[in-house]
């Protein structure tokens, strides 16, 4: 996590963690554009200015909260693919790990990832398509991201070394892989996965289809 993304480390103190936590849920709860932190300061019965010395304002919370899911995606890809050397079955349990539902890690009790997920299915996009990502780039706000991209992107590599847009083609999945969901729940016209209990399932076998299909040497 870049230093850039917050004034003072929230994992370091009771109250960050408390910030962290109830910021989740009430974003999860209100959606970003509702949420203040007038109203975080009066959920955790603290001040605005308390808030604002870990924070310079939502949106570098938001920025903060998304890239920790994506630097806890890496971890979880790390951990599902240790001892493996076929890159096609890493790349195969990647996609898997990008598409499931997602359940709470008591790793980090702080968060919880299953509203986190549902935060990054509709609010992820806000993070860097904004005046300012240039700079937010060059600060490394998207570190997590792009890290995790490099990371899918090398299995390609491995497997192809020929197929020339690995990157372009990750970074399109992983946006996809939100979109799609979110487009099932919503704008069902625009995806052919169906909003029922398999959604997760159909989603991992059409971004496996679409990768493996795309790659194949």
């Amino acid at each position: 996590m870049s230093d850039k993304l917050f004034l003072r480390d929230p994992q370091e103190t009771e109250l960050g963690r408390k910030i962290l936590q109830e910021g989740i849920a009430m974003i999860d709860e209100l959606g970003f554009e509702k949420f203040t932190f007038k109203k975080l300061a009066a959920k955790i019965e603290s001040t605005e200015a308390s808030i604002y010395r870990y924070f310079e304002n939502k949106h570098k919370l938001l920025v903060y909260l998304i890239a920790w899911y994506w630097n806890w995606l890496e971890y979880k890809i790390d951990y599902g693919t240790q001892n493996i050397d076929d890159p096609i079955q890493k790349l195969e349990i990647a996609l898997r790990i990008v598409s499931e539902d997602k359940k709470q890690d008591s790793s980090f009790p702080q968060i919880d990832e299953e509203a986190l997920y549902r935060i990054v299915k509709v609010e992820s996009d806000k993070t860097y398509l904004t005046k300012q990502v240039d700079s937010d780039n060059k600060e490394g706000l998207f570190r997590g991201y792009k890290s995790l991209c490099t990371r899918i992107a090398s299995y390609i590599k491995e497997y192809n070394p020929n197929y020339g847009h690995p990157n372009s083609l990750i970074s399109t999945v992983l946006q996809a892989a939100h979109h799609q969901l979110f487009y099932a729940e919503h704008l069902p016209a625009l995806t052919d996965l169906k909003c029922d209990e398999n959604i997760h399932e159909q989603s991992k076998l059409f971004l496996t289809d679409m990768v493996l299909k795309t790659i194949k040497a």
